[in-house]
């Protein structure tokens, strides 16, 4: 409950520095939706005025690329055994960090990328990255390039969710609409790019 409650505080009055600790949570091993934290900074920056959508993105996408900076470091200094052996304690478990390597595998170093786009894996792309060493250089720009876009999809989709009377109005219909195509779009994305990768390559 405690940590709800920092959640739910640090929801509220958001501007720039909350965006971009939020975004650096979720791009570690913490399960915060990045879904739910751009889109509630664009409904404070239109009903409060104290941010811009530009901001938004820049500082969401710092965030991210901060916090999968701090995965590739840990990654890279730590090394597979330590995380398969402690992982769990900080919600790396050794499934995870095979999941992760599947889709670094197949994918390459292209899939930094696109894994910045993608739910689950998003947060776990930098495991496999450290342990191999990849350059970090490449794999920054990578992150930064596919968080630019994530962030900018989710500042549209809060941007049209704010300027949707109904929606706004708590309309339950209009809400189920809308929470009901992003979770579609999300499992979609994940089933073909990354349930079906993983499971073909067992």
């Amino acid at each position: 409950m405690r940590l709800l409650s920092m959640l739910s505080f640090l929801l509220l009055d958001l501007n720039y520095f909350k965006v971009f600790i939020l975004m650096t949570i979720e791009s570690s091993v913490f399960p915060l939706p990045s879904e739910v934290v751009i889109p509630a900074a664009v409904y404070s920056s239109v009903m409060t005025g104290n941010m811009t959508l530009i901001g938004i993105v820049i500082f969401g996408t710092l965030g991210s690329w901060l916090g999968a900076s701090l995965m590739y470091w840990a990654s890279f200094l730590v090394g597979r055994p330590i995380l398969n052996k402690y992982g769990k304690y900080i919600l790396i478990t050794p499934k995870k960090i095979i999941n992760a390597e599947k889709w670094f595998n197949s994918y390459g170093h292209s899939g930094i990328f696109f894994a910045r786009l993608l739910p689950v894996i998003r947060h776990l792309i930098g495991i496999p990255a450290g342990i191999v060493k990849m350059n970090y250089l490449k794999y920054s720009i990578y992150t930064i390039l596919g968080s630019l876009i994530w962030c900018s999809i989710l500042a549209w989709i809060g941007l049209k969710a704010v300027s949707n009377q109904a929606l706004m109005a708590g309309q339950i219909q209009a809400v189920t609409i809308w929470l009901t195509g992003v979770v579609l779009v999300l499992a979609g994305l994940y089933y073909f790019f990354v349930y079906r990768k993983m499971n073909h390559k067992k």
